[in-house]
């Protein structure tokens, strides 16, 4: 039997900060017993039953999370943001809205349904990566195509878990949206990642060219019988509707379909003059990522448009609307994303929960004289909704065509707010 003595270097935490203290050095006296060589051969270098961390989350305060890596690897730069939603994980990560965006989801455990190629809201995923608690390690489900790590995979998204999302997220709602760097690159050092973090600003950028389409393209694709529990005032008379795709999701473009509506979807960049010659007998504005005010030539179209067609407006068409009408957009603390938020319906006392991704609110008080505040978010008291009826617009700040209440924002033909028929109504009766 011998003795020995050396150096231990305490490991880091699973979050540390850059400022703190990285090292704690402690004299440890200690004693070995001779192993015999069938004992040797046990403690060689073996591959661990288990993944270690391999990756870090760098937030622009210093604060660094080590986690485990799934999907791509590398290093990416983004908004950190949280989402409250229990399910949809998969519509969640084919949102356009989420471009630039690191989406956190506070529920812990994510994966077990898999992915399916039925749920998919566009045909890829913009966001910047995805940051969970918990990764199922098997799936069940009748629909899974696919494991959540491999669909990341081939999407070249990164992902992380292992990390305590709860404590990332009271920071969020602390601090507001934070920018995040997520490397699983061991070349490069925390203070690296740090900088990275520190000198990128989403604020300004225009996300929404990067989402759009390229060419004007038509849409036929209603809502699958099998999810489409409402058929109530659908029109026998058939609608052409200019959508502009800011960013837009399939869902959208089904529910209208489903409601009488021949759709052209345009490009963000389509002029005005084009789609007044199409004549059609409405404009959607789409849901779409980012800043409205870094997109000028979007709110010029839509001044262009709006008192010569009926319009509606989604998201950041609602957004688009509101400066167009001469109102003011701002950036909200850490905004709302998730599929549980209550709105009220000011003109009935009405309360929805709806399916919301958005980090800019309109300035209600910023709005000219006429426009009307239809729908406000009770959590807050933020607007959710405006309509304008002598330029005969109508707008909503979240996705009507979601079902998280299930059906909240689709619950019959009476309803002047029914998103599948309110570019009817604004077309038939105003």
């Amino acid at each position: 039997m011998g003795y020995a003595s050396g150096i231990v270097v305490a490991q880091f935490p699973p979050c540390y900060r850059l400022n703190a203290p990285k090292f704690r050095v402690v004299t440890v006296n200690c004693h070995s017993v001779p192993l015999s060589g069938s004992e040797n051969s046990r403690t060689g270098l073996v591959e661990r039953p288990w993944k270690v961390a391999d990756a870090r989350l760098v937030l622009e305060d210093g604060s660094v999370w080590r986690a485990k890596s799934f999907g791509a690897s590398g290093t990416q730069v983004g908004e950190v943001v949280f989402n409250t939603s229990l399910t949809g994980y998969q519509e969640i990560l084919t949102d356009p809205s989420y471009a630039g965006q690191f989406v956190l989801m506070t529920n812990p455990h994510i994966g077990n349904t898999g992915v399916n190629f039925d749920d998919e809201e566009s045909e890829q995923c913009f966001l910047a990566g995805l940051v969970i608690r918990s990764l199922s390690i098997s799936t069940s489900n009748w629909r899974c195509a696919e494991t959540l790590g491999d669909y990341l995979a081939s999407k070249n998204i990164m992902g992380i878990y292992d990390v305590d999302t709860r404590a990332i997220t009271r920071r969020l709602r602390q601090d507001g949206s934070l920018i995040g760097v997520l490397s699983t690159e061991e070349s490069k050092s925390d203070e690296e990642l740090l900088g990275m973090s520190q000198t990128w600003n989403i604020v300004g950028m225009d996300l929404i060219s990067g989402v759009s389409c390229k060419a004007p393209y038509e849409w036929a694709d209603g809502t699958n019988s099998e999810w489409d529990f409402n058929l109530k005032g659908r029109s026998e008379e058939s609608f052409r509707v200019v959508a502009y795709d800011f960013g837009i999701k399939h869902n959208i473009l089904r529910r209208l379909a489903s409601y009488g509506c021949k759709i052209t979807v345009v490009p963000s960049t389509w002029p005005a003059s084009e789609t007044l010659k199409m004549k059609p007998d409405g404009v959607l504005f789409s849901n779409g990522p980012g800043d409205p005010s870094a997109v000028p030539y979007a709110v010029e179209t839509v001044k262009e448009i709006i008192g010569k067609i009926p319009v509606f407006g989604i998201c950041m068409g609602h957004q688009l609307l509101g400066q167009a009408l001469g109102g003011k957009t701002f950036k909200m603390k850490f905004g709302h994303h998730g599929g549980n938020h209550p709105v009220r319906n000011i003109r009935n006392g009405r309360v929805e929960i709806s399916a919301q991704n958005h980090n800019y609110a309109v300035d209600p008080e910023s709005l000219p004289e006429g426009v009307e505040v239809t729908h406000v978010n009770l959590n807050d008291g933020s607007c959710a909704g405006l309509a304008f009826s002598q330029r005969k617009l109508m707008s909503l700040q979240y996705h009507p065509e979601a079902s998280p209440g299930p059906h909240d924002s689709d619950p019959d033909s009476s309803m002047l707010e029914n998103f599948g028929l309110s570019l009817l109504v604004l077309i038939g009766c105003m």
